[in-house]
């Protein structure tokens, strides 16, 4: 494995064989690691674990986050190709194999940590064919950064979708733009009692109004929110019809929306550990986020054209934006992932936060 400042690592194949390339970033999640390949934020990107041993428990249908996998490559230091446990279907193996992952082990996941921590996370590549370091950083140097660059329009449904058809005709129904959307959120939705209505991040405004429906969600996804402006655009439309909740990238598309400013963090937030305190009652959640943008800092309130905008939630590792909501219109997004629940559940009020906004509107 090869980074873009030169850094070169070496191990053992794993998965699918061939050449991965993408950004690397790297998370720090104890377990978890089927959520995170089935993640759609991970378009784009590599992903290495730090806790040392991966694949000892096995993969499953039931923890699936969407119907395939997204990162391009895989980074573990001691794949565990005997999984113990009831619920385990395939080895990890199998599956990188099935969807044609190039996974690497073998490396030493604290020393590239480290090194990305210092240096910020890089495009790379994984290869199995190709070991000539020049020809490797020929290969990095052509890949496409993630700044600015349009990564929903590649993996948003084509079509729109109940999620659950027995919610069918609900006496409350939401539309969720599908970003990237994890199918936990759309599990949240359904399990309050809500019909949901999934549709592709294309959708204009006006289609969703004429659905109806009685809020609107706007999911998580992966890249550089400012490289899909037509969901900027659509939101702009929506600000004031129905109430609104952005997840993560729809945090950070709903600030645009606002007139609010992103950037570009060093080496992103990844892993379900993340400390962050809601500044309204100052209790402190244990959350599991996935961005490597994230919302322009301040405190307080901040006028926008759409009225006062209030920071609701800080990261207490950085002091990054967590949270924001509008004063005067119900509409608020969130960075982390309420939807997560890596043995904390403590962001799961934020859904009935939405449902009591839809019920007053």
């Amino acid at each position: 494995m090869a980074l873009k400042d030169g850094a070169f690592f070496e191990g053992w194949s794993f998965g699918a064989e061939g050449e991965a390339k993408g950004e690397v970033v790297f998370n720090t999640g104890m377990t978890g690691y089927q959520e995170v390949l089935t993640d759609p934020s991970y378009q784009g990107q590599m992903v290495t674990m730090t806790y040392p041993l991966i694949g000892n428990y096995g993969v499953n249908l039931e923890d699936n986050e969407s119907h395939r996998l997204y990162p391009h490559g895989f980074i573990v230091k001691e794949y565990c190709p005997y999984p113990s446990n009831w619920r385990s279907r395939a080895s990890l193996d199998t599956l990188l194999k099935a969807h044609g992952i190039v996974g690497i082990q073998g490396v030493d996941t604290r020393a590239l940590t480290r090194h990305l921590r210092d240096h910020g996370a890089q495009e790379g590549i994984i290869s199995t064919e190709d070991f000539d370091r020049e020809s490797l950083a020929k290969k990095i140097r052509e890949i496409p950064s993630l700044v600015g660059r349009d990564m929903v329009r590649e993996i948003t449904c084509h079509n729109p979708f109940l999620w659950d058809s027995t919610k069918k005709n609900g006496t409350l129904r939401v539309v969720v733009y599908d970003c990237g959307v994890k199918y936990n959120i759309l599990r949240s939705l359904s399990g309050l009692g809500l019909e949901v209505l999934v549709v592709p991040a294309q959708t204009p405004a006006d289609e969703v109004l004429a659905k109806d429906p009685h809020g609107i969600l706007v999911s998580n996804g992966p890249g550089d929110p400012e490289g899909v402006p037509y969901m900027i655009k659509n939101i702009k439309k929506l600000l004031g019809k129905r109430p609104i909740f952005g997840i993560c990238l729809g945090h950070q598309l709903l600030a645009l929306a606002l007139g609010l400013k992103t950037y570009k963090l060093k080496f992103g937030h990844h892993g379900s550990n993340h400390p962050v305190m809601d500044l309204s009652t100052r209790k402190v959640e244990i959350t599991t986020q996935n961005h490597c943008f994230a919302v322009e800092g301040w405190e307080g309130w901040r006028d926008t054209h759409h009225g006062p905008v209030e920071v609701t939630h800080i990261n207490l590792n950085d002091r990054s934006v967590e949270g924001l909501r509008l004063k005067d219109l119900p509409v608020f997004g969130i960075q982390y992932h309420p939807e997560a629940s890596p043995g904390p559940h403590d962001a799961g009020y934020l859904f009935e936060r939405f449902l009591g906004m839809v019920k007053a509107q």
